[in-house]
């Protein structure tokens, strides 16, 4: 099941909104291609860390919005 900005994983319910936006568009991929949910979870978390550590401009872009 596909998730959006307003229905995301429980696990990301704590998350700052520009994280959990990008973990979710990640996570939505890592879906369609793997099709399990917990794996999609993790690796959209993982990855939109990565992002922000390595695009720490575009956290503040995000969190503009």
């Amino acid at each position: 099941m596909p998730w959006t900005k307003g229905d995301y994983p429980p696990s990301y319910k704590n998350q700052p909104k520009y994280l959990r936006e990008k973990a979710v568009e990640i996570a939505n991929e890592v879906l369609k291609e793997s099709g399990d949910e917990g794996i999609a979870i993790a690796t959209g978390l993982k990855k939109a860390r990565e992002y922000f550590k390595d695009h720490p401009k575009e956290k503040k872009k995000t969190a503009a919005k």
